[in-house]
């Protein structure tokens, strides 16, 4: 349990008081002295209560505590009886801030240097080498050395806090990039499942007593659609329930599911073009993800929002990276909105791309509306 400091500046001052009055009573006065008197012990009492306001005022205490002791030596009391609160205020200013320590010892040496000349009648510069002296010095190292190993240890702590903070805005990050791209999975999967099993209802319920057999390809297409949404969702779901996503991996589409993807949407619904330009290539899974999930919800917005007849959608291969381009003939894309999925397709459409380096843009094309993107990939495979 931790002692109070007014607790220990009150016990440092009974004991400076009790070893200075008995260092009084034991004291020899010198030829032309007097002994000493209640005046005497009431000196030593003061700078002794003076060592309680050490702490906040050490500067002012060691300045009273040396008058004090001037006053004392003065009137011809025993000498250095008085001098255990000056050592205890010497080591107060030391474990101050660094700028009085230079200032108080040459103080200290000086005048011992001068009250010893004028008690003893000693040469200059003659104290400087007594005991008295020494000690006085040794309390200002070890005040210095007290200051410095608690500078260094405040130092140390503030580094250590500094450094939790980084680690803790380090995890929030981490957690809130995790949300986000959590976010946009399951966006991109609902978005895109729910447009084509809405667009092939439609389908299914026109047709069902006149074309049976196109209806049932479109019940069919719902099917498929429906059991690929519930296997990447599930594989989200078992990447947030494990803690440490061992044994569960996150959905990862690559290009080679976009002839799935594009037969998904079965007969009905715009016709769906798929155009490969370039040397074809494996690239970094994180491009052909990102590369998925911008022509996934490219092709959601253009059944949802753009009422559109025709989509093409084009890959470039390039030397450096990859281009998309989803062009259909709708009606203009997604709402701008910020409070709905068109909103959140386009902007997470975009932060894929800017979180490989790429850019993305969606706008009106020619004839209805363009997504374009450019994923680069440093010409690695």
């Amino acid at each position: 349990m931790a002692v109070a400091p007014c607790v220990l500046d009150a016990a440092l001052a009974a004991a400076a008081f009790a070893v200075t009055a008995y260092r009084i009573r034991t004291g020899t006065a010198g030829p032309d002295g007097r002994a000493p008197d209640v005046a005497a012990y009431g000196i030593g009492l003061a700078m002794a209560v003076a060592l309680l306001a050490r702490r906040r005022w050490p500067a002012f205490v060691l300045g009273l505590v040396t008058l004090l002791w001037i006053v004392y030596h003065s009137r011809g009391y025993p000498g250095g009886a008085p001098a255990v609160p000056v050592w205890a205020a010497l080591y107060s200013v030391a474990v101050a801030p660094r700028r009085w320590a230079g200032f108080v010892l040459a103080g200290v040496l000086i005048f011992s240097d001068v009250s010893a000349r004028s008690e003893h009648g000693a040469h200059p510069f003659t104290a400087l080498l007594d005991g008295t002296t020494v000690v006085f010095v040794a309390m200002l190292l070890l005040g210095d050395a007290v200051r410095s190993r608690r500078q260094r240890r405040a130092e140390y702590e503030a580094r250590l806090e500094a450094l939790a903070a980084r680690q803790e805005d380090a995890a929030a990050r981490r957690v809130a990039e995790e949300r986000i791209r959590i976010a946009r999975d399951l966006h991109d999967v609902s978005a895109h499942t729910i447009a084509v099993i809405g667009v092939q209802a439609s389908v299914a319920a026109e047709l069902l007593t006149e074309d049976p057999e196109q209806a049932g390809d479109a019940l069919r297409a719902i099917r498929r659609a429906g059991a690929e949404a519930m296997a990447e969702l599930r594989a989200t779901v078992g990447v947030l329930r494990d803690a440490d996503g061992a044994g569960v991996e996150a959905p990862a589409p690559g290009l080679d599911r976009l002839p799935d993807l594009v037969r998904g949407h079965g007969s009905a619904g715009p016709r769906v073009e798929l155009q490969v330009e370039g040397e074809r290539r494996p690239l970094p899974g994180v491009v052909e993800l990102t590369a998925y999930r911008i022509v996934q919800e490219s092709l959601a917005n253009a059944l949802r929002h753009g009422g559109a007849g025709s989509v093409r959608v084009r890959l470039r291969y390039r030397p450096d990276g990859l281009d998309v381009e989803v062009d259909d003939d709708g009606r203009g894309g997604p709402p701008s909105g910020e409070g709905n999925g068109g909103g959140y397709g386009v902007r997470g459409m975009a932060e894929r791309a800017a979180a490989l380096g790429g850019t993305l843009t969606a706008e009106p094309g020619e004839s209805g509306f363009r997504v374009r993107a450019w994923l680069p990939c440093g010409g690695t495979g």
